[in-house]
């Protein structure tokens, strides 16, 4: 977020303020509004896919390991493109690239429909397939992160932006789930790729529509290698990004390893089927659209370091407690606050990590939130599926959940440090216009 840009910005600061006016006030922008539009449709047919894929490889494998070991294969590719991909980011027309990187998704999606329903599909044109999705990924993630800012054209409603952007995401993965979960009972898997790969042009026409301004940055001359470098010294340095990508790494390499995991406790623990999978993830996704819905109604990013660590300590004891259930409406109940938990910890990060960090090192800073999940959820999912098969899917599952209770306690220790740098930030930024005692404090939301 550009500090010198934060406050009134003129007539667009003359809308109604009722809650559900600034709750949705960065939807007044044209382009994200276009973007929204497009992407509420694209990503139902993402949300289609992932549970699709999932079960294909289930009833194809019965194998949590094989499960763990296709999720591997595309995140570890978007987590080795991860630091390349946040310099050609920062150098190239982002709208270009998301145009290029729905495009290749596109693609993907239909080749997997195109295998499916043919009756030809294998395990390895699976894993082949999603290292692909993984290469998009490594450009896509970052990308579409920093191209909110110019989507957005006041600063001060990019935190709401990415508080909607999350609550489409969820709406959608309420309804993915379900209508995959009905088609797949139905038609088979191949129809929900089929799907997924027509709803990417509903994301393409909305960028093409778009009516963008170029920003006001300056063209970094050094090498490519210079840049990473510069990215990479900004991040290790910098307490408040530091140690909240450190968090957040430890929720994608725990707190996420939970999905692989759910076709065996839909097929063996419940003892369902596709449609038990398909309910399973979209209790995650109320949670998950409760938090988000959560975010967009705050008016500051103040206070949002210590949501951080609640919504670790949630998903670590709805994880735990996961694992003790074995009937189908505790786990669904226990599915709604980890979705709650997951999607709280990851935008929250976001958020605060695009509330601090400069536009020209926007895309870099980006890149490594996007390595944070793809680096340690690929892990995640490949141990998980290691454990399960060694102790079981219920374990496993109250092992990391132990793992996340852990990390919030240990970023509690980090509060009163980071809040120290944090504060002169927001303060500087007119967040915190009265100069407070306690750091910690100073990072909560103010009194009515």
């Amino acid at each position: 977020m550009n500090k010198a840009a934060i406050g009134s910005d003129g007539p667009k600061n003359s809308l109604p303020r009722g809650a559900l006016s600034h709750a949705s006030r960065a939807l007044r922008h044209r382009n994200f509004k276009l973007f929204f539009t497009g992407q509420s449709i694209s990503v139902i047919g993402t949300w289609m896919t992932r549970l699709a894929t999932s079960w294909l490889v289930y009833r194809m494998t019965h194998s949590a390991l094989l499960l763990g070991v296709v999720s591997f294969a595309g995140q570890m590719v978007s987590f080795a493109l991860g630091p390349v991909a946040g310099v050609l980011v920062e150098r190239v027309n982002r709208r270009k690239l998301l145009v290029w990187t729905q495009a290749g998704g596109a693609v993907q999606s239909l080749a997997l429909a195109a295998f499916t329903l043919a009756h030809v599909i294998n395990l390895w044109e699976i894993i082949a397939l999603t290292a692909l999705q993984g290469v998009i990924n490594a450009f896509d993630m970052p990308g579409r992160q920093s191209f909110l800012v110019q989507m957005v054209e006041d600063p001060s409603d990019l935190s709401n932006a990415i508080a909607i952007n999350s609550s489409m995401a969820n709406g959608a993965r309420l309804v993915g789930p379900a209508v995959a979960g009905v088609v797949i009972g139905a038609f088979g898997e191949g129809w929900c790729f089929l799907i997924d790969g027509v709803s990417y042009f509903a994301v393409i026409a909305s960028l093409l529509l778009m009516r963008i301004k170029p920003l006001n940055t300056r063209y970094n001359a050094s090498g490519m290698f210079e840049q990473m470098r510069e990215g990479w010294d900004y991040v290790r340095t910098f307490r408040p990004i530091r140690t909240i990508l450190l968090l957040f790494a430890l929720l994608s390499l725990m707190g996420y390893s939970y999905a692989v995991l759910l076709p065996v406790f839909a097929g063996q623990v419940l003892q369902g089927g596709a449609y038990t999978l398909g309910g399973l993830t979209t209790a995650s996704g109320i949670g998950a659209l409760v938090s988000g819905l959560s975010l967009a109604v705050r008016k500051s990013v103040v206070g949002l370091t210590r949501m951080v660590q609640i919504a670790t300590a949630i998903l670590g004891g709805a994880l735990i407690l996961f694992g003790f259930s074995h009937a189908l409406w505790l786990s669904l109940v226990l599915m709604v606050f980890v979705g709650f938990g997951l999607m709280q910890g990851a935008s929250v990060s976001n958020t605060i990590i695009q509330s601090l960090v400069p536009e020209e090192k926007r895309a870099r800073v980006m890149s490594y939130y996007t390595m944070a999940f793809f680096g340690a959820a690929p892990f995640g999912s490949l141990l998980a599926g290691a454990l399960a098969h060694r102790i079981g899917a219920p374990h496993t599952v109250m092992l990391t959940g132990a793992c996340c209770v852990a990390g919030a306690l240990w970023f509690s220790l980090e509060l009163p440090k980071i809040g120290a740098i944090m504060r002169p930030i927001y303060q500087e930024m007119g967040l915190l216009p009265v100069p407070a005692i306690n750091p910690i404090s100073d990072l909560q939301e103010p009194a009515a």
